[in-house]
């Protein structure tokens, strides 16, 4: 299994830290342990009605790495519903990237 470190976190949330940077928000990481992601949202995204938006950006930022088992909030400002809509998204998008062989793909010729 491949670590991760919360620098390493923190680039992968790019664009999102971007944003969090004009609003006072802070992403604390809290754990990276066996590829399981423990944050917290702090500073201006307390109270924020935003954070779980900024939540779910993150949470799918990082499920795309293949070595993140999970992103977990701890303050929970990634609510259930929208933790099983970024899920399931990222399913049919997986579905959606496997090759598929058409006429086209098929080696020409013949084998002789």
């Amino acid at each position: 299994m491949m670590s991760i470190t919360a620098e390493e976190v923190l680039a992968e949330i790019g664009p999102v830290q971007e944003i969090l940077d004009e609003h006072d928000g802070i992403v604390t990481v809290l754990d990276t342990t066996d590829g399981n992601i423990m944050l917290s949202l702090d500073g201006g995204c307390n109270g924020c009605s935003s954070t779980p938006m900024t939540a779910m950006q993150i949470y799918y930022s990082l499920k795309k790495l293949d070595y993140i088992n999970d992103v977990i909030f701890v303050n929970g400002e990634l609510p259930e519903y929208m933790r099983t809509f970024i899920d399931q998204k990222m399913a049919k998008e997986n579905e959606n990237t496997k090759p598929v062989e058409s006429e086209s793909s098929k080696p020409r010729g013949e084998i002789v």
